[in-house]
């Protein structure tokens, strides 16, 4: 089931599986990425409780081995809409005997929506019903359209950053696990990095030490999307690999995936949340339509 909000300036669709964004319109223009299954089916996942990959699609829990799939469950699960409103909505997914096989806490996972003028705040809020810590990643995963506006080409675009910055880039190896060697990655004047469809070639571009906000935009358009992300440290950049696909997507994480040939003992992996039992975690980000 799909559901819709709306304000003065933008309409927004949400579905009941993953809580996942289906769409973004202003004036009658879609922003979100569509899902076209040819690059992409998916449009604005929810990365929980694990953003990225497992080696071997296993990771250690105290001792046991558990297995995961990339970016963990919560995205192809069904939740619960507890609270709508014109202008807002709340969806709630609980841990269930399926999840527990995968991830052995008892949790209460929230993803609100709320419409802010031309933005859209994305909250969520993860409560540990557990006895002891809860160790967990969470991310955003959307795509936007690209271009915007008829005319243009994918390579009018750039993304421009809220501040001045000397990013890393993080280093990972060609299955897309961590190498443990970061890079400087310069942007254009501390913050213009132009798109191109051949950066994707080998996979995502993950940064750290970013400012805290990117636009997309094209001095040939006026239309834009900012993406803020005030408590994430990490920002993935990404389309699918080695095709001409007319979408970005920009992802706020707050953590990464697994080293190459090393099954993680949750733990001890320093990226990772710990909430302790029954405290509640809540990280705020937004997108904007400009």
């Amino acid at each position: 089931m799909e559901h819709q909000i709306r304000n003065e300036s933008i309409q927004i669709t949400i579905s009941d599986v993953g809580a996942e964004l289906q769409s973004i319109k202003k004036d009658g223009t879609e922003y979100l990425w569509n899902g076209d299954e040819t690059y992409w089916k998916e449009r604005s996942p929810l990365l929980f409780p694990y953003v990225g990959r497992f080696t071997e699609g296993k990771y250690l829990l105290e001792g046991k081995e558990y297995e995961m799939n990339i970016h963990g469950f919560a995205r192809k699960l069904s939740y619960h809409v507890i609270c709508k409103e014109e202008d807002r909505i709340t969806f709630e997914l609980r841990d269930n005997e399926a999840t527990r096989g995968m991830y052995p806490c008892s949790f209460i996972l929230q993803v609100s929506y709320e419409l802010k003028g031309q933005g859209i705040a994305v909250t969520y809020s993860v409560s540990n019903c557990s006895k002891g810590t809860m160790y967990f990643g969470i991310g955003g995963h959307p795509g936007f359209m690209v271009p915007l506006e008829e005319g243009l080409e994918f390579d009018d675009y750039y993304l421009e950053f809220g501040g001045v910055a000397r990013p890393e880039r993080i280093g990972h190896t060609p299955a897309c696990f961590l190498s443990g060697v970061n890079t400087e990655f310069p942007l254009e004047d501390g913050k213009k990095l132009w798109l191109s469809h051949n950066m994707f070639d080998d996979d995502a571009i993950v940064l750290q030490n970013m400012a805290d906000e990117v636009t997309l935009k094209s001095d040939k358009g006026t239309r834009q999307v900012s993406v803020s992300y005030p408590n994430m440290p990490y920002l993935g950049i990404w389309h699918a690999p080695k095709t001409r696909a007319p979408y970005v997507c920009i992802e706020p994480w707050t953590s990464l995936p697994s080293r190459q040939d090393v099954v993680e003992e949750f733990k001890y992996k320093s990226d990772l949340i710990r909430l302790a039992a029954g405290e509640q975690y809540v990280n705020i980000w937004e997108i904007s339509i400009k």
